[in-house]
């Protein structure tokens, strides 16, 4: 059953994120993901919030964990975490 990471992110620094990225595509395709969302033009209709947001959705939620936990994700969230502020969830599809 496919799975969902979802991302929810305030970029406090776009010049240093735009390395993490560029990265982040091709290495969760390297894991059978494919982006849904990236950074779109959105409408807030409750609440408040950041505003990018990136849904990727991978083939099941192992392999989601296996994406986020690799040595090769984990070497570029360092990035992310630094010039952002964020909150990410794997959620598993219907």
């Amino acid at each position: 059953m496919a799975a969902y990471i979802i991302a929810r992110i305030e970029v406090t620094n776009l010049e240093a994120y735009k390395e993490y990225a560029a990265k982040t595509p091709a290495l969760a395709e390297s894991f059978g993901g494919k982006f849904l969302v990236k950074a779109g033009a959105y409408e807030q209709v409750e609440g408040g919030g950041p505003d990018r947001h990136v849904v990727i959705e991978m083939p099941d939620m192992a392999t989601a964990r296996a994406f986020y936990n690799s040595p090769e994700y984990q070497e570029i969230l360092p990035i992310a975490l630094e010039n952002s502020i964020r909150d990410l969830v794997i959620v598993e599809g219907a």
